[in-house]
């Protein structure tokens, strides 16, 4: 039975990242990955829709120790995946990867975690940190349309695009208003006949450009890491102030994007029904669209946007609540994600199944009464890689404070009372997977904050100590060698 010091899930941006930083801090410590699928990547190796690529700029998504080196800001999958497998492999973390070993149950006893895959094979370790994100990778959201096998199209779902799917010269709708269908309809709008967008209610999107003039710069003048130092600063003050700002003056912000889709479309009435949202800014993720992509083929004709309800599928399309029948070869779900915690890791402890969904988050990354284990999860307002390696690096120091004092056993304490959920947004594929999820508390260290700002100064100088019990071995009674401090 292999048995380590650590054991990450998920060979994705963030566990390659955690592993680069575990080498680098704890040499000494013995670690594997332990990856559910058969090749490094995650999600940029599991999505492979037309135009996959980051909504995030990759200065911010890109590992702070191994500069972005490409070209484009907003990057495609493709660069993406080979970025990724490209740090894996100079620092040698590949060989420490077991591919094909889906973990389905954590159990924790002795000291000890036990790890079991799917096929069978056992893991142990002291430590577990989940690096698998918060979705499942097994299915995607797919809602029950009516009248579905009646269409006489081809229905595709982006998580699963099929390799045979050729949609030149056909007519296309893509069902969504999210990252996803902003990114499919102008990709497909170049081969297809025409593509629409079918929305409910409108989204949030804004135009960015696809380069970055001051990384550009930078890279002219300076060495590579200084310039993506500098570009990174850069895009995090930029994104963390919007944010803020959309938060405190939502209404000059929708001005300010509904202004920005007015240059682009030249055409009020179309910015009023397609891209005026019910919500306010920020109450979900917003979608990035490089250099007005979506904008200019709904310009050129070869896409458009209709804002409305499905009634049901019908044999030569789509027919609308308002009557209206959007014809179709093609039908794309982008409907999006099934939310999984931990990756969907059944976890119990000594013996007892832990319902995550009534524990409390501690910092965003471990949880009450779960002890030796951690996970990583990303901002709703920014890169995720800015708030995993802050997750890795406090994980780190925790594992180096249990190291010299001798603890074998570290567990948050659970707070007095609950505060707002872990993932605060009002998107629809958050709402439908809320219980599944710890809550944040209602004080420090249990409040999950999204200001990257402010967690870069407070994460590294966090009291390891706070609400957090140590123990140099577990014993059904309490043991003098046992600190609890709040």
């Amino acid at each position: 039975m292999p048995d380590f010091d650590v054991l990450i899930i998920g060979a994705g941006l963030s566990g390659i990242g955690a592993a680069w930083r575990l080498q680098q801090q704890r040499p000494r410590d013995s670690y594997a990955i332990l990856e559910a699928r058969d090749a490094i990547g995650g999600t940029w190796d599991l999505f492979r829709y037309p135009g996959v690529r980051s909504d995030s700029d990759m200065f911010t998504l890109s590992y702070p120790f191994r500069p972005w080196r490409e070209p484009e800001s907003l990057a495609s999958g493709e660069k993406i995946r080979r970025y990724i497998e490209e740090t894996a492999a100079e620092a040698g973390i590949s060989r420490n990867i077991r591919f094909g070993k889906k973990v389905v149950s954590a159990d924790w006893a002795a000291d000890r975690w036990t790890l079991t895959t799917a096929d069978g094979e056992i893991f142990t370790a002291k430590f577990v940190y989940a690096c698998a994100g918060y979705y499942s990778y097994a299915e995607g959201y797919q809602p029950d349309f009516p009248g579905l096998n009646d269409f006489t199209g081809r229905l595709v779902h982006p998580q699963f695009w099929p390799a045979d799917l050729d949609y030149t010269g056909k007519r296309v709708v893509v069902i969504g208003s999210g990252a996803t269908a902003v990114t499919l309809v102008p990709a497909m709008a170049a081969d297809a006949a025409h593509v629409t967008m079918l929305q409910r209610s409108p989204t949030y999107v804004i135009p960015l450009p696809n380069k970055d003039l001051i990384a550009n710069v930078a890279r002219r003048v300076l060495p590579a890491r200084a310039a993506n130092r500098v570009a990174r600063a850069k895009n995090v003050l930029v994104t963390q102030v919007f944010y803020q700002v959309a938060r405190k003056r939502p209404k000059q912000v929708r001005k300010v994007l509904q202004g920005l889709a007015g240059r682009f479309l030249k055409n009020p009435g179309y910015v009023e029904e397609h891209f005026k949202p019910h919500y306010e800014p920020w109450d979900q993720r917003l979608c990035v669209i490089p250099n007005g992509d979506l904008f200019k083929v709904i310009t050129e004709g070869r896409a458009s946007v209709v804002t409305d309800h499905i009634d049901t599928f019908v044999p030569e399309g789509i027919r609308l609540r308002s009557g209206r029948v959007l014809e179709a070869d093609v039908v794309v779900s982008a409907t999006g994600l099934s939310l999984l915690p931990v990756g969907g890791v059944r976890v119990s402890v000594d013996g007892t199944p832990v319902d995550l969904g009534q524990l409390s988050a501690y910092r965003g990354l471990m949880l009450s009464g779960v002890p030796n284990l951690a996970y990583c999860i990303g901002y709703v307002n920014a890169s995720w890689t800015l708030r995993a390696d802050l997750s890795t690096r406090y994980v780190l120091k925790l594992l180096d404070h249990m190291e010299r004092h001798g603890y074998a056993v570290a567990t948050p304490t659970r707070p007095s009372g609950s505060g707002r959920p872990l993932l605060d947004l009002s998107s629809g594929y958050v709402q439908r997977a809320l219980d599944k999820f710890p809550r944040q508390g209602d004080r420090d260290p249990w409040l999950v904050r999204q200001n990257y700002l402010r967690d870069v100064v407070a994460t590294p100088r966090a009291d390891v100590t706070q609400d957090m019990t140590f123990a140099r071995h577990t014993a059904p009674t309490p043991v003098p060698d046992t600190e609890v401090v709040r």
